[in-house]
């Protein structure tokens, strides 16, 4: 999922060129091993990669959820994103996080047409399990995954991706009709005709995801995961960590909120997601922004931007933490890509980490809508 920092931003962002920019590429592993996906997750990645399960990506990914229409309903030039796209992958990013709800459809075929002249030198992640009419687009209000639907995704999104295989398939969300068993069931078939190498679920329950790792070795784990919400450290962290199942922080940047892009003053559209979570309301903001007050002092003491130090801190987290920050912005990826250079040692880590213990962050963190889709468990076969 995207995690765009805003448009006018009051600080602005260091721009990684020269030689830095292929210091970082080379840190995300730019040379990149025909070989990337293994059937166990003991392989050893190369240098600035990591495993997810049996799955080599880089180190950082990019999220394209908002390729199609940013937060603050700025529609971006295809074009544009179609060089974003390209560029990251020059600088060292193979691991690309899609949707097919994401447009719907249309940041798959933004996706798609980038990557067509380096499809096997990347790794293309998409999802299924909104309610999203495979023909139109039109999306019914909630959450399918009976096994008729889920093929269905899948062959629109291999079409629309222009590949014959998804490197990771996510479950987007638990379908609180559906056996889990069957989802897994269904992604097993999916795998032995070719056209899934990997899968993983988002923001599932801790016994949905203990069952289906069960039925089938699940490689990543998707949830909303930052300085601003560590939700997944209480249950889905040490169960991923105990079966060997890789944690893919989407908005790692809190929507941006980790940048410091956003203030005191900063006003969101009406259509803005951020709108519309009580975490971004005034009075709650002006106490989560001492999160952003801790990341600017540690950026001091780093050489680096509040954003880098978010997204280091959340890969130190683990060797098979891998975060997707989306954005629309080529300077903001190569921000992005800079925080592989930042590192901590463990008394630094510590430290770092008990200033976060000690800010409370008050809000919640999306509408109640989407809040009754996450941490859903699958009924009983």
């Amino acid at each position: 999922m995207s995690d765009d920092h805003q448009e006018i931003d009051p600080i602005r962002r260091t721009i990684l060129t020269g030689a830095a920019v292929t210091a970082s590429a080379v840190a995300l592993g730019v040379t990149r091993a025909s070989a990337q996906t293994s059937q166990t997750g003991d392989a050893t990645p190369a240098p600035g990669r990591r495993m997810l399960g049996g799955l080599e990506v880089s180190e950082l990914g990019l999220g394209v959820q908002n390729m199609h229409r940013t937060f603050h309903t700025i529609v971006p030039e295809r074009a544009d994103m179609i060089t974003l796209i390209r560029t990251a992958f020059d600088e060292g990013v193979t691991f690309f996080d899609c949707a097919e709800v994401y447009g719907p459809f249309e940041c798959e075929r933004i996706l798609g047409e980038a990557i067509a002249d380096f499809r096997d030198e990347i790794q293309i992640t998409t999802k299924f399990g909104f309610d999203v009419d495979p023909e139109t687009g039109a999306w019914g209000g909630g959450v399918i995954s009976d096994p008729a639907r889920i093929r269905l995704a899948v062959d629109g999104s291999l079409q629309r991706l222009g590949t014959d295989r998804v490197d990771l398939l996510y479950q987007h969300r638990v379908d609180p009709n559906v056996p889990i068993e069957d989802v897994a069931g269904t992604v097993a078939d999916l795998m032995d005709e070719g056209k899934v190498l990997h899968w993983g679920l988002s923001e599932m329950g801790p016994n949905t995801l203990r069952r289906a790792h069960e039925v089938l070795p699940v490689s990543a784990v998707q949830n909303e995961y930052s300085m601003l919400y560590r939700g997944p450290e209480a249950e889905i962290l040490p169960i991923c960590e105990e079966l060997g199942i890789g944690v893919v922080p989407f908005a790692p940047l809190g929507y941006g909120f980790m940048t410091g892009a956003i203030d005191m003053e900063t006003s969101f559209a009406p259509a803005d997601f951020r709108a519309n979570t009580t975490r971004m309301d005034p009075e709650n903001r002006e106490a989560n922004l001492a999160l952003v007050t801790l990341a600017r002092d540690w950026a001091e003491r780093k050489e680096a931007t509040p954003g880098q130090i978010a997204l280091a801190w959340l890969m130190a987290q683990g060797t098979s933490v891998v975060p997707i920050p989306g954005t629309t912005q080529l300077p903001h990826l190569r921000d992005n890509i800079g925080a592989a250079q930042v590192s901590f040692t463990a008394e630094e880590l510590a430290e770092l980490t008990a200033a976060l213990d000690a800010i409370e962050v008050r809000g919640e963190r999306a509408p109640s809508i989407v809040m009754d889709w996450n941490g859903t468990e699958a009924p009983d076969v």
